[in-house]
């Protein structure tokens, strides 16, 4: 019933996926950092190529991004957490497959005994001669080295499912660690791009300090020709002092980037290498999102819970098996004297034994139907939990195209606006300077035309970041 449910509902998912592909308009952006102009066209998707197959290598084409990337999947302590994760998983996958094949081992021991003469075994052995004329030794050692076996033949298949359900979390956790390298990328490259920004906005800054003081001087002497008063000296002085202000908030977010950059990469604190030349020329990669299909075969997360949705139902299969009786053989052979002289004395001192049980529950199964039933909870979170997964994929890659697909619009339209606030500047620049304009139009034009700067940067930092999100929504940078 849960695999039917699983199976119309991805179904469902699918057909979500396929209408979406063919009627959305998709991403064609071009790959960062390579000197093309960016379309978007309004393509259908049901092309087989899928940009998340791509290797993260061949997607960012930064040498200082890749370089960084390269050393956080050495040195990062969460990813290396992950990996030992892993390794006990395999452990696991040993453990299990021991416990379904005979278990052999030698054993050697030596003891004593007596028992009482008004016993059965006393008054049997005093009336036993070992040889003509001599009796039973008293008390009566025991000396003997032996190999036994032990096996529980698997007629349910409890073991088998057992060691099934864990090679299932072992490539579960493959999956996780995947999806962790994922997000790792993910991270280290949206922390890349905000740090070229923050360098963007301060050479920015830098620029208008210059500009501002410039036309701080002009006022200076405009004041000492009694063109304007005093008040507006202070109010260009001020202009400039606030815009020095703004260095040290952006040299401060800057430290903090580099420094995230640094705990990814599992390295103390450091400049992080990097080129911020032309990164408002910066150009997002072609998008293709390729078949309903691959979003659930490429997704590390969706692959992760599909294993732990197959080793829930198998662990349900090994609580059901618990109710059934279990067939056990144990077995020995070796050799056994009362004197360690006649160990070697063959076949006379050669012992060996064979016994079959069978043993179910019959009376108190409580702890057994307890353990069931929370089998059958888990498989039901394990099912709800992979819907939950398909449904976030396939809602972050519709987020993300739709995403690109206005920051691309919203940045034309603000490169349109910082051109026409340039142009308003120097027209301002012009008219103060001939005494045709307040200075304090000079001034609010120049305020703004920063802020503008600043949000165009801001928006090429969003499209980048866009690049990256869709890149990880697709289920690429663990390839």
């Amino acid at each position: 019933m849960h695999n039917k449910r699983i199976l119309n509902w991805v179904g469902v998912a699918f057909v979500a996926l396929a209408y979406s592909g063919c009627n959305a308009p998709s991403l064609v952006q071009r790959s960062p950092n390579k000197n093309l102009s960016a379309t978007y066209t309004a393509a259908q998707t049901a092309d087989s190529t899928n940009t998340g197959k791509l290797s993260w290598k061949e997607y960012f084409t930064d040498p200082q991004l890749n370089a960084l990337i390269d050393t956080a999947f050495k040195n990062n302590q969460e990813l290396n957490i992950t990996l030992q994760e892993i390794e006990i998983s395999r452990n696991e996958i040993k453990a299990r497959k021991g416990e379904y094949l005979p278990f052999v081992g030698l054993r050697g021991g030596a003891g004593i005994e007596k028992a009482g003469r008004y016993t059965q075994i006393g008054s049997s052995e005093a009336t036993t001669e070992i040889k003509p004329g001599r009796e039973t030794p008293e008390p009566l050692p025991d000396f003997v080295v032996a190999a036994y076996a032990r096996w529980e033949v698997d007629i349910w298949h409890k073991l088998r499912n057992a060691k099934k359900a864990a090679v299932n979390r072992y490539l579960s956790s493959i999956e996780g660690k995947n999806f962790m390298m994922t997000n790792l990328v993910s991270e280290i490259a949206n922390s890349y791009y905000e740090l070229l920004a923050l360098d963007t906005q301060l050479n920015i800054v830098s620029q208008n300090i210059e500009i501002q003081t410039n036309a701080l001087r002009i006022v200076k002497m405009q004041k000492e020709a009694t063109r304007v008063t005093e008040l507006a000296v202070k109010r260009f002085e001020a202009q400039v002092l606030n815009t020095q202000n703004r260095q040290f908030a952006i040299r401060q977010r800057i430290v903090e980037t580099e420094n995230r950059i640094n705990f990814l990469l599992g390295r103390y604190p450091q400049p992080v290498a990097r080129n911020s030349q032309n990164f408002e020329n910066l150009l997002p990669s072609v998008i293709q999102a390729g078949i309903p299909s691959q979003l659930l075969q490429n997704r590390p997360d969706v692959r992760q819970a599909e294993q732990d949705l197959e080793a829930a139902k198998l662990d349900v299969q090994v609580a059901r098996a618990n109710f059934y009786p279990s067939l056990g053989l144990n077995a020995s052979v070796g050799l056994n004297a009362f004197n360690p002289i006649y160990l070697g004395n063959v076949p006379k001192s050669l012992m060996s034994t064979l016994i079959a049980d069978l043993a179910g529950p019959l009376i108190n199964k409580n702890a057994i139907q307890a353990t069931y039933y929370s089998a059958n909870a888990r498989q039901v979170q394990a099912i709800y939990s992979y819907e939950r997964t398909v449904l976030n994929a396939y809602i972050e890659v519709v987020n993300q195209l739709s995403n690109i697909n206005n920051l691309q619009q919203s940045y034309t339209t603000k490169a349109s606006e910082v051109a026409a606030l340039n142009e308003s500047t120097n027209i301002a620049n012009r008219l103060f300077t001939s005494a045709r304009a307040d200075y304090m139009e000079v001034l609010l034009t120049q305020r703004e035309t920063l802020e503008s700067k600043f949000d165009l940067i801001e928006t090429k930092m969003q499209q980048m970041n866009a690049t990256v999100n869709i890149y990880r929504a697709l289920g690429g940078g663990w390839n």
